[in-house]
């Protein structure tokens, strides 16, 4: 019993703090003259009272979080904070039902960017400065937010971080203290968000769209302004922007501290997974840009290099913006594309999938395997980087992938079950728990998730929790062990 008090204890503490977030619509609201700041009014005080009243009824069963509690409160969080976003979104947009609502702030805390919305032009700014700002937390998760704040009101932090950060190097420190470490992360994520606002300003984009955007960019949200995303702009410029932004985002934000803390930009060359990312992605950008002129999609490589790098570099990294209807090219480069976003992110960054630390990790672990059907008395560790990885960690990785497979085959069945067809159903699978946004076909970048049963909607919210918690945090949570004392 004490140990669900303290767990309530704590969600009550967080409630309050996402309470505040409400300030920036608010703001947002009563500079536009929207009509809606009633509703977010209304929502920050619900979210604040009952936080409120949660925190203070629980307040003698305080105390340090244990690793166990700590996976499941990070699941009660991410469904609580995604059904408590969604009063605005019910409130402001008539007929909007509570599935789609639900499913569009989770994708937005997930950063998958998956929408259910149209008609995004005309829809109120302080509604879409909420769809972004949720992406913009999201981004590099909340509960490391709430991890620097939390032992200032007596609550520690290290188990929600252990929880949140489901990575096979997530006890990686910048810092002695999580705290430190939690405040340096997000000092590093708003000074890039700033700068990419600043520069989106400058390339021609008003202020607000500047903002919602470098709000998506960092967090690889995707969100956009416009129902033709990207492409409602045709710049150049924007999408050199968003294209140098997207990665950064994708790489791992200790690795941004570093270099900038030393001033000494060798820290990306010492990465062990940036420099494999950045020339997957350029090989992959050269290959797709050459096919789609060889098989005269367009009429020049120019062309084809500026359309495939954006939209590549976009589902790549699972930032989800779009500049063309990519579903309308031959079959292999979107589906390449798809398949770049399962391996392409770096662990620490705010993209999903598999990561790239696991992809070399597995590479590497096939390679040991051969060489040991030729000298099986040898010994040959697997290193990543000049770092020896324990056997402990590439059992880990196989049974992460083992369980991410597994998820992808039952959730598209599932959606195939529920009558999509299965090109949409497999895409729109990988795209959500890759927190990618548009798949193929019938959840294809041209159009979006709302034509979704509200079954299949409920699967597809289900596969963005699973990619954002990494599989693991959500999955335990449903074995025996788990609950035993």
């Amino acid at each position: 019993m004490q140990r669900f008090c303290t767990l309530s204890f704590v969600l009550g503490l967080i409630l309050m703090i996402f309470g505040l977030t409400y300030l920036l619509p608010i703001a947002a609201s009563l500079y536009f003259e929207d009509g809606m700041v009633d509703h977010f009014v209304h929502g920050m005080s619900l979210n604040i009272g009952i936080g409120g009243m949660l925190a203070g009824s629980t307040m003698r069963f305080r105390g340090e979080v244990k690793t166990r509690d700590g996976y499941l409160l990070v699941a009660f969080f991410w469904i609580l904070m995604a059904a408590a976003a969604t009063l605005p979104l019910l409130w402001g947009i008539p007929g909007l039902s509570f599935t789609d609502a639900f499913f569009e702030a989770m994708s937005g805390f997930t950063t998958t960017c998956a929408t259910v919305l149209t008609g995004l032009d005309d829809l109120a700014p302080s509604l879409n400065l909420w769809r972004h700002e949720m992406v913009w937390i999201g981004g590099l998760g909340i509960i490391v937010l709430a991890v620097a704040i939390l032992p200032l009101l007596g609550v520690g932090g290290m188990q929600l971080y252990k929880a949140e950060i489901a990575g096979p190097v997530k006890d990686n420190k910048l810092a002695p203290r999580i705290t430190e470490t939690a405040r340096l992360l997000w000092l590093v994520y708003t000074a890039y968000t700033l700068l990419c606002i600043t520069c989106l300003k400058l390339a021609g984009m008003s202020w607000f769209d500047a903002i919602c955007h470098g709000f998506s960019t960092l967090a690889l949200g995707g969100f956009s302004t416009h129902d033709a995303s990207i492409g409602y702009y045709d710049s150049t410029a924007i999408e050199l922007i968003l294209t140098f932004f997207m990665l950064i985002g994708a790489i791992n934000f200790a690795t941004h501290y570093t270099a900038l803390h030393n001033h000494n930009f060798k820290a990306y060359l010492h990465d062990a997974e940036a420099m494999p990312m950045l020339g997957l992605l350029s090989a992959s950008i050269l290959l797709c840009a050459t096919y789609l002129w060889d098989v005269d999609v367009y009429a020049d490589f120019h062309t084809a290099l500026r359309q495939v790098t954006f939209n590549l570099i976009s589902i790549a990294t699972g930032c989800g913006y779009s500049s063309a209807d990519y579903n309308l090219w031959p079959p292999f480069v979107p589906w390449w594309m798809l398949y770049l976003s399962c391996i392409t992110c770096c662990t620490g960054s705010t993209g999903g999938g598999i990561k790239m630390f696991r992809t070399l990790l597995l590479w590497k672990q096939a390679g040991r395997e051969l060489f040991s059907i030729l000298h099986p008395r040898a010994i040959n560790p697997i290193y990543i980087g000049n770092t020896p990885i324990p056997n402990k960690i590439i059992f880990a990785v196989l049974a992460f992938i083992f369980l991410y497979f597994i998820s992808v085959v039952v959730l598209t069945f599932s959606l195939i079950f529920a009558g999509m067809e299965p090109i949409s159903a497999l895409s729109a699978i990988l795209a959500c728990i890759n927190n990618a946004g548009p798949g193929l076909d019938q959840v294809g970048p041209a159009t979006n998730y709302e034509s979704l049963s509200d079954f299949q909607t409920w699967i597809c919210a289900l596969a963005m929790l699973l990619g954002r918690l990494e599989v693991f945090t959500l999955v335990v949570l449903f074995t025996p062990t788990f609950w035993r004392k």
